[in-house]
């Protein structure tokens, strides 16, 4: 598959300001090291200081066909911080995180998450009856949403991550395809470009949420559509709770050591704040189980899921490992000796304002009353 110049979409280079840093199934997966039982299970699942410059330049380009080949593309280089006073998160930490993981000659082994929540969102674009000429996927990973899509609904897709890996390793989808290598906090494209943006669990690394909302708007051509799913809410509170558990009896406190999360009742206002209308705010429950506590620290390593706030903790002490496997198989364990962790997975849909679609009425314009609703006779039977 041929990879041609992106230029023409991109805008001027762009000087960006960086801060310095300040610090109801079931899939169920066994353990790799017994021989009696299946490495994987089936996939059946439940519901301020100095500033430095950076700026837009030229880079390579990664052709989508298999072997790579080289060709002409641009990058965008990222930024260590979201913006002024927004700086949770160390993006080139996440950036290696996410490098190492696909790079790994076993990546396949623990995208199971990925695969399931691509095939999600990739429902809901089949859920609009329209085709989209131009897509973008922000934070593709190896293309989980577009190998699910197919040329009825997607004429042609940019693929974006921080990751070169990943868009190295892209899986097979019949649209023809670009890639980028892109910050979803800094959009290399002109206004006005694509008729639907795509995210799938990327944007809960993003320092400026609202911020990257904007910029989503911007490239969005008007009547576009912006799809994406992120995990939020209550996501590994069982992970949560047990590391709060077990290191305030350790260690006498605690320190975060999940990344914070957007809770729903936020996403409807960021998205109208970014000037989205008819929203569509809904949520899911993904429930994964595994043998104990330690290969689910390996699975979330293994997706480039490690934390990468500022704020983390660097070490967690051997006991505090201990226990808080401990705490967490009597707290939560199942009676087989597996240990549930839960993903609340948060989808969103956004349109960009246009003249066709449709408004609410007037304040006042109503005929009839819901108070008459009452008055109504139920049908006769014969």
């Amino acid at each position: 598959m041929s990879c041609r110049p992106a230029h023409g979409l991109l805008r001027a280079p762009l000087r960006l300001w960086s801060s310095p840093r300040r610090h109801n199934g079931t899939e169920q997966r066994h353990n790799e090291r017994t021989g009696s039982t299946p490495t994987r299970a089936s996939s059946v699942w439940s519901q301020s200081g100095s500033r430095s410059r950076t700026w837009l330049r030229p880079w390579t380009c990664l052709s989508l066909g298999s072997p790579v080949s080289p060709g002409p593309l641009v990058r965008a280089l990222s930024s260590q911080s979201g913006g002024p006073g927004l700086n949770v998160f160390d993006r080139q930490m996440k950036r290696r995180q996410r490098e190492w993981a696909a790079a790994q000659s076993d990546a396949a082994q623990f995208e199971y998450i990925r695969e399931e929540v691509g095939n999600r969102v990739a429902d809901r674009v089949y859920d609009v009856a329209r085709t989209f000429p131009l897509a973008l996927d922000l934070g593709c990973g190896r293309s989980f949403i577009a190998e699910h899509l197919t040329t009825d609904v997607v004429q042609q897709i940019y693929l974006t991550d921080i990751a070169p890996t990943c868009v190295k390793r892209l899986r097979h989808s019949e649209i023809s395809s670009r890639c980028i290598l892109a910050d979803e906090e800094f959009l290399p494209f002109k206004d006005d470009t694509f008729d639907l943006v795509l995210s799938s669990m990327s944007l809960h690394w993003v320092n400026d949420l609202p911020g990257a909302l904007r910029q989503v708007w911007r490239v969005l051509k008007p009547d576009g559509a912006f799809i994406a799913a992120l995990p939020g809410g209550d996501s590994l509170y069982e992970l949560r709770c047990s590391l709060q558990l077990a290191q305030t009896e350790r260690e006498g406190g605690f320190s975060p050591h999940v990344s914070p999360l957007t809770a729903v009742t936020d996403l409807g206002n960021l998205l109208g704040r970014a000037g989205f209308t008819l929203l569509t705010v809904d949520t899911d429950e993904l429930q994964v189980h595994y043998p104990g506590f330690m290969e689910l620290l390996t699975d979330l390593k293994g997706m480039g899921e490690s934390n990468c706030a500022w704020n983390r903790r660097l070490l967690l002490h051997r006991d505090t490992i201990l226990a808080t496997a401990a705490v967490y198989k009597e707290m939560y364990g199942n009676p087989d000796g597996s240990i549930p962790a839960t993903f609340d997975l948060l989808f969103m849909i956004g349109w960009k304002p246009h003249d066709s679609q449709a408004k609410p009425a007037k304040r006042g314009s109503a005929t009839v009353s819901f108070g008459d609703l009452s008055k109504i006779s139920p049908p006769k039977t014969s």
